[in-house]
């Protein structure tokens, strides 16, 4: 089969780093059709990285549905698409998650470390960041390789890398610029990416960062303000702070271990937090993302999934459709488990259900936006339009809910039936 240079920009015919050419083949007809990628298992191992990443990539840059864990190393885009523009694609996807970004190698492993992903270069040693503001970043970062026994990708990088240890690339003075297909829909730029996001994180965790070292050098008279006294006494003394609309409304499941003789506990004082500051600022939108994020970490709830239950009910108002775009970015860095997604939906589910039900109507729109975003899984999504659940609303409630999701449901199981009516067919 015929063979590229992973790096197409270079064309001395002995570059040694060299992949398959991708080949497709078109199936099926009408809303059934869709493109078959018949080698890219081959062609993810020449890049050291599960052929999963690369079907979603493509899937997020076509704007199509991918399966990312076929039984039968069938991998299927949705849609009719030509080899040519899949390799163009392709490129942009080792720029951006297979490329060192100093020495422009694919000698590099993918590491996953305080939620950030790294490339691990094993030809020059630098530790890059790929930015988090892409789309796959955060489906990798919910999908990373099992910890322990190394995966193939992973022992193939390092076999690879002493292979051609000592070995000069002779490239590394050539630029590497967008591909020709690639699209900017992850809105980020390639350029910048290699020349400011170089080892460092994306524009919120430096925000977050920045601020949280200004935190830490203040005075020890004022750190007291900034610290949370969960004594049984202090939290109930606040409980009784709390208006009872609010009591009623943050709702984080029967389970909350957080909570003191059924008082307040700190998912109340966050919820607090936010509408007090935010009908301060004249409104949630004028809530920054960093001042958020930076509240939930001196609360100690950043990384807990019940925390996502308080966002969805109080983080946005009746223009919640408009406004899921500008928040995702921060969601993404909360959301890292299904758990973490489960507990947003139900937190979603609540606050249109009980706090806005004239919202109800545009619940398939919400969750359009949610699964645009990479916020809730295909996976996720389908469990929670399964069956209707008394844990967030009554069950009447959540039955309404959920009719009303009916469309964006049958939206996203379509694909799947139309191939299955396909596969009899033939």
């Amino acid at each position: 089969m015929a063979t590229v240079n992973i790096r197409r920009d270079v064309t001395d015919p002995f570059y040694r780093y060299k992949m398959e050419r991708l080949q497709s083949k078109i199936e099926g007809k009408g809303n059934g059709i869709k493109t078959v990628i018949v080698n890219l298992s081959s062609v993810a191992q020449s890049l050291a990285r599960p052929p999963s990443y690369v079907i979603k990539y493509f899937g997020f840059e076509l704007g199509a549905q991918t399966n990312t864990n076929p039984n039968d190393d069938r991998w299927i885009i949705n849609g009719a698409h030509d080899a040519s523009k899949l390799q163009d694609y392709l490129d942009g996807f080792i720029s951006k998650f297979v490329l060192c970004k100093k020495c422009k190698n694919p000698e590099t492993e993918v590491q996953i470390k305080d939620g950030r992903i790294l490339l691990d270069c094993k030809a020059c040693g630098q530790r890059s960041d790929v930015d988090l503001r892409l789309k796959l970043s955060s489906f990798i970062l919910k999908n990373q390789p099992k910890k322990g026994k190394k995966d193939k990708s992973t022992k193939k990088a390092e076999r690879r890398a002493k292979k051609e240890a000592g070995g000069a690339d002779g490239d590394e003075d050539s630029r590497n610029g967008n591909s020709p297909g690639d699209s900017n829909s992850d809105g980020a730029d390639e350029n910048g990416e290699v020349e400011l996001e170089a080892g460092s994180d994306d524009e919120l965790t430096r925000r977050i960062n920045a601020e949280a070292k200004d935190i830490g050098e203040v005075e020890d008279h004022k750190e007291v303000e900034w610290s949370v006294d969960v004594s049984e006494e202090a939290v109930k003394a606040r409980a009784k702070e709390l208006p009872d609309d609010l009591k009623r409304a943050l709702v984080v499941g029967e389970d909350d271990e957080d909570a003191v003789n059924g008082e307040s506990n700190v998912y109340d004082l966050f919820g607090k937090w936010i509408l007090d500051t935010a009908q301060e600022k004249g409104g949630v939108s004028k809530l920054e993302d960093v001042d958020i994020y930076l509240k939930a970490k001196e609360l100690g709830i950043e990384t807990k999934h019940k925390t996502l239950t308080v966002l969805a009910q109080t983080l946005f108002d009746d223009n919640i459709a408009k406004q899921i775009d500008a928040r995702s970015g921060m969601l993404k860095k909360m959301i890292t488990t299904e758990r973490h997604e489960k507990a947003f939906l139900g937190g979603t589910e609540r606050f249109v259900g009980k706090e806005k039900p004239k919202l109800i109507p545009q619940v398939s729109t919400i969750l359009m936006k949610f699964y645009d975003n990479d916020l809730v899984s295909e996976e996720v999504l389908k469990g929670w339009g399964s069956k209707a659940s008394k844990k967030y609303v009554d069950l009447q409630t959540s039955k309404t809910v959920r009719k009303s999701a009916e469309k964006f449901m049958e939206w996203l199981n379509n694909a799947e039936s139309d191939e299955e009516e396909e596969d009899s067919e033939e």
